[in-house]
């Protein structure tokens, strides 16, 4: 089966209108029935194309059959919802997505020299693209860890040059680029530090048409980790990526801005307080709808206040 046979859509039109009208896709990942219903009704509510996100280690947890029973029970019309391999760590990982009904995929080889990292990207375009799938890569680390293929204890920026001869060498959809994001919660050392605006606009420059993505831009809002810490939790002085600077990167043609740790930070908030609150209560049903609520009032926020998305739906 083929991604459009689950009413999915791949990310060519969603990022040409999102670099025409100055927005981004918001991609969310999910894990489980729950944050699938969280993303989906925020994007529904506020009428945003979205990416489902989907690493390998989640895919694992779920069961390709589950996941792609849970898209089918989602009725999807074809418009404005993506399903992507968040990270794919191998050319055979997002050969197997495509083949599984993914309308997206990522393969990540940028821990690799660049001639690897190319002739890797290469590969996954080819096999995608005859299956009108669209392709991002990465080019440049970023440091921090979030899933089995994004641990990286030091990163480095993506290089203009590089970004052209990369792009040029493997017909990608959607460029990654490091600029100064880091996967997991602790993205900055202090409030004062910046995202490297010079280079993300010297490759939007260079690659105008060119949908640009941001890894490990998660914005950390301050009241989950604090209540998290509250409740008993240890994340001790969490930082994210300030929203005002996802709002600048949005007007350098970043296109799609992945979001993980937000999600993961309301649920266990959620789940906390819920615990907390509830000390007798042993019922799942209620502290997941309460983390549910959690993640999707947070994609809301994000979807209006970051993404500047909502009522984007084409």
């Amino acid at each position: 089966m083929t991604y459009t046979d689950f009413g999915l859509v791949n990310t060519r039109d969603m990022f040409r209108d999102a670099l025409d009208r100055g927005y981004a896709v918001p991609a969310f990942n999910f894990y489980n029935m729950e944050t699938l219903q969280a993303i989906m009704d925020a994007a529904r509510t506020e009428q945003s194309p979205v990416i489902l996100a989907v690493s390998e280690s989640a895919l694992k947890y779920m069961g390709g059959d589950l996941l792609m029973g849970m898209i089918r029970g989602l009725k999807l019309d074809g418009r404005g919802v993506a399903l992507h391999l968040d990270h794919g760590g191998s050319v055979a990982a997002a050969r197997a997505a495509v083949d599984l009904g993914f309308s997206s995929v990522m393969i990540d080889a940028s821990k690799l020299p660049m001639d690897e990292n190319i002739a890797a990207t290469r590969d996954v375009v080819a096999y995608a693209h005859a299956h009108d799938v669209t392709v991002e890569a990465e080019l440049g680390v970023l440091a921090g860890i979030e899933d089995e293929n994004t641990a990286s204890e030091y990163g480095n920026y993506t290089h203009p040059d590089d970004a052209e001869r990369f792009v040029a060498a493997t017909g990608v959809d959607s460029l990654a680029v490091a600029v100064g994001t880091s996967h997991g919660a602790y993205k900055r050392k202090s409030d004062t530090e910046e995202l490297r605006f010079d280079i993300l606009n010297e490759i939007a420059t260079r690659l105008p048409h060119l949908p640009l993505v941001l890894h490990g831009a998660s914005s950390v809002p301050p009241h989950f980790v604090d209540q998290i810490n509250r409740l008993g939790g240890d994340l001790g002085v969490a930082r994210g990526i300030a929203p005002d600077q996802l709002r600048r990167a949005v007007s350098m043609h970043v296109t799609k801005i992945n979001v993980d740790s937000d999600s993961r930070l309301a649920f266990t908030a959620a789940v906390r307080a819920s615990l907390t609150e509830n000390p007798a209560g042993f019922d799942p049903r209620k502290y997941l709808t309460a983390a549910r609520d959690a993640v999707r009032d947070n994609c809301v926020d994000e979807i209006r206040h970051i993404m500047n998305s909502a009522g984007r739906l084409i």
